[in-house]
């Protein structure tokens, strides 16, 4: 891997700032076609306007939320690949350059473990102060590292939930519950339409890795049949773009299928995202 310690830095940096204020060709087309098929005038308000929100935020290189997120990194290394010296640390570099720039809200709760439990000691005026979640990292083939940064915002960690369902032997069973936490956890989000983000595993730690997986490489134009059951069921809730109504409370589902043991229950992790997710962008580094 040639790349410098500031080139890593540096095009980290670019990237969150990226996936912090820009849509995707297979986002906006997203919302070109909920638009297309939208008859409720309020709802077509709100996805005119999250889309024009979206264009003006890349034009101007500004967030996409006033929530700009804890950033979450997913890290892909090849099989022929040597990961140069220092470059997780590179990485942690260019996330905390990122947020400055951006800039990121500044959100960290200062303290020992007792107050930032209670959030007693108040909180850093420093955006970088907001620390990256665990790196996630993944093998592929190849001689290339794919860096990921997801920007996670607070709302849709509220609503979401990683729990066990008892499936019955039943695919049914699993996805009915999985469709009844969706229409609540929609139902108090607000900023909608969202995008279901799930991931079922055989742990809850696992799980919870499988739906950052899902958010990771969810494509907008692309719907398997579970994902596609979830979409259409939830949106028949009616709830709507910011509960005012329509056929578009959902805009997409996002699944991933982890390896399963013998139990009798399957283990899921759901984010119910907001209208800006997943606020995501990806960089190679070639060797």
């Amino acid at each position: 891997m040639k790349s410098s310690y500031e080139e890593i830095v540096n095009k980290t940096a670019e990237t969150l700032i990226k996936a912090s204020n820009t849509f995707r060709p297979d986002q906006i087309q997203a919302y070109r076609t909920a638009l297309a098929g939208e008859e409720n005038s309020h709802a077509r308000w709100v996805l005119e306007t999250v889309l024009e929100n979206a264009l003006i935020a890349e034009e101007k290189k500004l967030p996409l939320c006033d929530d700009t997120g804890i950033p979450h990194v997913f890290l892909e290394i090849g099989s022929e690949v040597a990961v140069p010296p220092n470059f997780f640390r590179a990485v942690e570099e260019g996330v905390a350059k990122g947020l400055h720039l951006l800039p990121g809200r500044p959100m960290a709760v200062r303290g020992n473990d007792i107050e930032r439990i209670s959030q007693s000691a108040g909180m850093s005026d420093d955006p970088a102060a907001l620390a990256l979640a665990p790196i996630q990292v993944r093998t592929i083939p190849g001689d290339a590292i794919k860096l990921t940064v997801l920007m996670m915002g607070g709302g849709p960690e509220i609503r979401g939930k990683t729990q066990r369902i008892f499936h019955q032997h039943s695919l049914d069973v699993v996805l009915k519950e999985m469709v009844q936490w969706a229409t609540e956890g929609a139902d108090k989000l607000g900023c909608l339409p969202c995008v279901l983000i799930f991931g079922i595993g055989r742990s809850n730690v696992e799980a919870a890795s499988l739906a950052l997986e899902a958010a990771k490489e969810g494509d907008f134009s692309v719907q398997s049949d579970l994902e596609k059951r979830i979409t259409d069921a939830v949106n028949e809730s009616g709830i709507g773009p910011l509960g005012l109504g329509g056929k578009n409370t959902v805009l997409a589902t996002f699944l991933k299928v982890g390896p399963q043991r013998a139990s009798g229950v399957r283990i899921v992790s759901m984010r119910v995202g907001c209208c800006f997710d997943p606020r995501r962008a990806t960089l190679t580094l070639n060797k």
